[in-house]
């Protein structure tokens, strides 16, 4: 699902009281099963026919990801990862601002390319970086935690 059909799924708003209910209690079920392969059975109302579907842990735990966050009542999206994107739209997944973001791709920091004179950063590259920056703060704040353990 794209970034605009996601935010459409809500009608541009944040779920309601019932929508995050039903994402709780879908999430509740299959976190019963998280073990393997789940197999969900759904009814078609129109038809009164089960279906089936099996779900893999990988899906199921990204799945449980999103139901999370619904049933918070927060605002998702969803970001393929060979999706290309704008500097305001990467500077929002990584929360800081867009000349901040500029100054990044500026230093090669983060690899780009040019649409016409518009910049695009491909999601899986951005991911790649937040990863990075992520483990290196992680890093800096074990270091830092380790140095105050020992002045104790």
């Amino acid at each position: 699902m794209t970034i605009p059909a996601l935010a459409e799924a809500f009608g541009g708003r944040l779920p309601s009281a019932s929508e995050k209910a039903a994402a709780n209690q879908l999430r509740q079920i299959l976190a019963a099963h998280t073990d393997g392969d789940t197999t969900l059975r759904v009814l078609d109302e129109a038809t009164q026919q089960p279906s089936e579907v099996t779900l893999g842990p990988a899906l199921s735990n990204i799945l449980m990801e999103l139901l999370r966050h619904i049933g918070r009542g927060d605002a998702v999206t969803l970001v393929p990862v060979h999706q290309m994107l704008t500097t305001q739209q990467a500077a929002d997944i990584l929360n800081v601002s867009r000349p901040f973001f500029i100054a990044l791709l500026e230093k090669d920091e983060i690899k780009h390319s040019l649409v016409g004179r518009h910049r695009r950063v491909r999601a899986e590259d951005l991911f790649a970086y937040k990863l990075a920056r992520d483990n290196k703060r992680s890093g800096a704040l074990a270091n830092l935690a380790e140095m105050d353990a020992e002045h104790l």
